[in-house]
């Protein structure tokens, strides 16, 4: 009998990477999307696409009665850190709600192990190289959210016995990768830039460093998480090792791209300036070695990218806080809400 999944944010960038996986191992999937951040022709054909929100509990529930899902897997979320200082209402309906729904259903329904996909932004600053004994200490609501949850499926298991498997994975990028977003994901960003003619934004001197993940490293290992000894009930940093500064980062991105290198530095912004995570409990427990390197995942993407073209970026609609926002971000919003 097929192992039947749910991938949430299966239309997204990692969530089809990991259906990809899973379709490949046998599963059978359905995909659940509100669209937001994903493309329908993302998502395998051989899965079972949904159109719908996590925040809409009776789908959740509905969707649980009719699959008896054995396995969830749970990406759906709006990833912006920075700006989720100023959307907090949003964030934490999405985030943490909309996990909640997931969570209970999945108790209800008797689920197998629950796969969550959380993030470094849990760990803070000053906690280098991150690693999964730190006490978490988020400083956005970004990461607040994900914590939350994280700890509600500690206790889910302790009181309910679901089985869950925790990743926190960093500056993923690759392709299929929404590169119309501009608050999120700097590498589609910059090429998206890039194939409109414009110069790269860069927030304050370019200083700032993280490590940055192929998708190719980070989306296997997600599906595989439910059927890997000693990984349950754990939580496991998962990306990339060596830190790229953001202004190498623009460089390296100009050169695969086939670019003049043109800068735009804008206002520093509140945001952790370094961050980059130890990966020796995934390798122990996973079993896996190397890693794709920034220049090839960074070609691998460009090639995608001029294959699919630039995406028309747009402004976020529903901004709940205009204090200390970055001045680039709040003149465009405050220009189009005049327009």
């Amino acid at each position: 009998m097929a192992k039947v999944s749910l991938v949430t944010g299966g239309a997204g960038f990692i969530g089809s990477h990991v259906i990809d996986s899973l379709i490949q191992a046998g599963h059978k999937v359905v995909s659940l999307d509100d669209m937001s951040g994903g493309f329908p022709d993302n998502v395998n054909p051989q899965a079972i696409s949904v159109h719908g929100s996590i925040t809409d509990h009776a789908l959740v529930d509905h969707l649980f009665e009719k699959h008896q899902f054995k396995y969830v897997y749970h990406l759906a979320a709006y990833a912006a850190e920075n700006l989720s200082h100023f959307i907090k209402r949003f964030n934490y309906t999405n985030n943490l709600i909309g996990s909640i729904n997931l969570i209970n259903a999945s108790i209800n329904h008797g689920v197998d192990c629950f796969v969550f996909t959380s993030s470094i932004a849990v760990y803070g600053a000053n906690q280098l190289p991150m690693n999964e004994e730190q006490i978490p200490q988020p400083e956005d609501p970004y990461g607040i959210a994900k914590l939350a949850v994280e700890r509600d499926l500690h206790v889910s298991h302790e009181v309910s016995k679901l089985d869950y498997v925790v990743f926190r994975p960093h500056n993923v990028y690759g392709e299929r990768q929404n590169i119309g977003d501009r608050y999120r994901n700097v590498i589609g960003i910059f090429m998206n830039q890039i194939m409109q003619g414009q110069s790269l934004s860069v927030f304050g001197d370019g200083g700032q460093s993280r490590a940055f993940s192929h998708v190719g490293d980070v989306a296997p290992l997600i599906a595989r998480a439910p059927f890997t000894a000693g990984a349950r009930n754990q939580v496991f940093n998962v990306g990339a090792d060596t830190p790229c500064t953001v202004k190498r980062l623009a460089e390296m991105v100009c050169e695969v791209m086939g670019a003049p290198c043109n800068i735009r530095h804008l206002e520093a912004r509140k945001e952790v300036v370094h961050a980059y995570a130890s990966h020796d409990k995934v390798r122990r427990v996973f079993g896996v070695n190397g890693e794709i390197s920034l220049r090839e995942g960074l070609e691998r993407m460009a090639a995608w990218a001029k294959q699919h073209g630039p995406r028309q970026s747009s402004l976020f609609k529903d901004v709940e806080v205009m204090k200390q926002m970055p001045l680039s971000w709040k003149n465009e919003i405050l220009a189009q809400r005049a327009a």
